[in-house]
């Protein structure tokens, strides 16, 4: 399992996420705080507050470096 920190402070950033991460099969939790849901979730993703950094934890194994270069704009370096 990877953790990134990303940001999601738009709506469209949401969209646009969602629909990259829905490619791929693996597993993604977000967490905020003590909430953690699935990132392929448009309307779990709206329940959490979207103005600070969330954690994205990616359950993966052998493709993560392609997760993390399509992850990238979202990604908080």
């Amino acid at each position: 399992m990877k953790t990134v920190q990303i940001s999601l402070n738009s709506i469209d950033k949401v969209k646009s996420f969602v629909n990259e991460i829905t490619k791929y099969d693996n597993d993604f939790d977000l967490v905020s705080g003590r909430y953690v849901i699935d990132a392929k979730s448009i309307m779990g993703i709206f329940s959490l507050d979207l103005s600070k950094p969330i954690d994205l934890n990616i359950h993966a194994d052998g493709n993560i470096d392609d997760i993390l270069a399509a992850l990238d704009p979202y990604i908080i370096k």
